[in-house]
């Protein structure tokens, strides 16, 4: 590819604008406080956005792609009943214990509920995931830069790194927030004009639907067997494993986009982030879903003196990851493509940033301070969080070079959910809604249910146990997990003695006091929005059926 002078002037000035936002937001880090937490500070508007971007990763701009090529319209459940309905929920049910609770982080928040051995079992379990996470944005980036720009991998990874630290040390949470934001918008510009251009080229959305493999086009049609639909499994797979555990596991558990809620103004702003962000995410199957569409239809009917787009690997499968890059060379011409290829780059720098943030609030809070250096000053832990910033990035390098050996980088985050979401959001079912769940049954149900997601795993990788698809794979082990973990936390809470009623007051739903939105404006109100988004992805759903 030719890459012009034009397309480097708008990758530089993008990268010059999110360090110049971290260096105008560092004179607002006055504490651990305003690095961590922002100092609970943003208008609703924004942690919304950001929300949403935080998740607007590698594994959503290059991992959709991948999984629409691979899977087709069936990826769009990743959406409308992958996400939607537990943004709901968190919004309307879950944030008023978090934000009402003060607590710093999702693992504060359990020791709140729980005790402290429940707390450090996910403080080290949710940073060991969100460095591979990291990771995984970092691989995605040098991919497209070695593919489009002719970069090296190890020149990719590092320059990514580089600008990501130096913003987030420099303006901590903030910083991350508004540079999401940023983010969001970039995203938008950067691929709706490519999904235009490649729907025109192969006929609209009718010649889109001839060109792919029969069954593509359907979101449900497919599903009353494994054997009839590309991902191999059936609607109560798909329903229970992505719709329930994986969904609800991520947003209402995984801080990384918990924090953005936790940044917010006031406990209506909080309620109210997950709610903003469900909007544009209902439609963001048509930004980036689409273009996987396109490139699989590319591939198996190449438009006349063109070559498939993608191309075979030994085993016999396409390199899926590819789908995005390939078309951004296909269609964008010099500046348009370096707008395409900044849209990337905010993409894989809001996924980096996001665990980076949550990383060094975790290792700062719930381990540092916790259990290695207590009662240490306030300048102290601010230190640390930026030092745990450095240590953070440093991790997730190395975590870049464990994702190059997956295909499709949306199953390994998929698998890593199944390890550590799904029991996790067993727990919290429980300890949010029955005042019974005790701190012995959360620790051994959590750890239960992460053992049971291992060994599901070592017996599909010895071939005992068979899927038809890496994903299929995931759903099961997910809800796996999330049973033995719900039930053993049952079990151990009825054989130990729970807590009494007077300590779990803000804790528990039945002894939290319901919020009323009277005040607010009614399209304000936590209850009508998510009643909104949630019938337009049910109508989604019947257009695509």
């Amino acid at each position: 590819m030719h890459v012009q002078w034009i397309d480097y002037a708008v990758l530089a000035v993008y990268t010059a604008f999110v360090l110049g936002i971290g260096l105008v937001l560092r004179k607002s880090v006055h504490n651990s406080d305003d690095f961590f937490g922002s100092g609970r500070r943003i208008p609703g508007w924004v942690t919304g956005l950001a929300f949403l971007s935080a998740n607007l990763g590698a594994l959503e701009v290059m991992g959709m792609a991948a999984n629409g090529a691979k899977y087709g319209v069936l990826t769009a459940h990743f959406y409308w009943i992958g996400a939607i309905p537990a943004m709901v929920f968190v919004g309307v049910f879950m944030m008023p214990f978090y934000y009402g609770s003060k607590a710093r982080s999702v693992p504060e928040y359990l020791k709140l509920r729980f005790d402290e051995k429940t707390r450090a079992l996910n403080a080290i379990s949710f940073a060991f995931m969100t460095v591979l996470a990291s990771g995984i944005n970092m691989f995605a980036m040098a991919k497209v830069f070695q593919l489009l720009l002719g970069w090296s991998m190890d020149a990719s990874i590092l320059i990514s790194a580089l600008v990501v630290l130096g913003y987030t040390v420099l303006g901590g949470l903030s910083s991350s927030i508004y540079n999401e934001v940023l983010q969001f918008f970039l995203i938008c510009f950067g691929f709706a004009p490519l999904v235009a251009i490649g729907l025109h080229d192969v006929g609209g959305w009718q010649g889109l639907v001839a060109r792919m493999p029969p069954g593509f086009s359907h979101a449900w049609a497919g599903l009353g067997s494994a054997s009839s639909n590309p991902m191999g499994v059936e609607w109560l797979g798909m329903a229970m494993g992505l719709g329930f555990v994986l969904s609800f596991g991520y947003w209402c558990t995984d801080f990384l986009v918990v924090q953005r809620a936790l940044a917010a103004e006031d406990m209506n702003a909080a309620r109210n982030t997950p709610l903003i962000a469900a909007l544009p995410k209902t439609l963001f199957p048509f930004l980036v879903i689409a273009p996987g569409l396109i490139a699989i239809a590319l591939t198996l009917h190449p438009l006349a003196g063109t070559a498939p787009l993608l191309q075979k690997l030994p085993d016999g499968t396409y390199d899926y990851n590819n789908a995005l890059p390939l078309l951004l060379e296909r269609y964008y011409p010099s500046g348009m493509l370096g707008v395409g290829l900044t849209a990337l780059l905010a993409s894989f720098m809001s996924g980096m940033a996001g665990n980076v943030t949550a990383f060094n609030t975790v290792w700062t809070y719930d381990l540092y301070q916790a259990y290695i250096r207590r009662d240490r000053s306030d300048a102290h832990y601010l230190k640390m969080g930026r030092f745990a910033t450095v240590g953070g990035i440093a991790l997730s390098v190395g975590a870049a070079y464990l994702a190059m050996h997956y295909n499709n980088i949306m199953d390994y985050m998929q698998l890593l959910f199944s390890f550590f979401n799904a029991p996790l959001f067993g727990i919290f079912l429980l300890g949010m809604f029955w005042k019974r769940t005790t701190g012995h049954g959360a620790f051994w149900g959590l750890l239960a249910g992460t053992v049971a997601a291992f060994g599901h795993y070592i017996l599909t990788q010895m071939g005992v146990l068979h899927y038809p698809s890496d994903m299929a794979a995931n759903f099961y082990q997910a809800i796996y997990a999330f049973s033995v973990c719900f039930f053993a936390g049952i079990v151990i809470s009825i054989a130990t003695r729970a807590r009494p009623d007077s300590e779990l007051e803000g804790l528990v739903y039945s002894l939290t006091p319901r919020i009323q939105d009277d005040r607010a404006p009614w399209y304000r109100r936590p209850a009508i929005l998510g009643a909104g988004v949630l019938a337009l992805a049910l109508i989604l759903n019947i257009i695509f059926w």
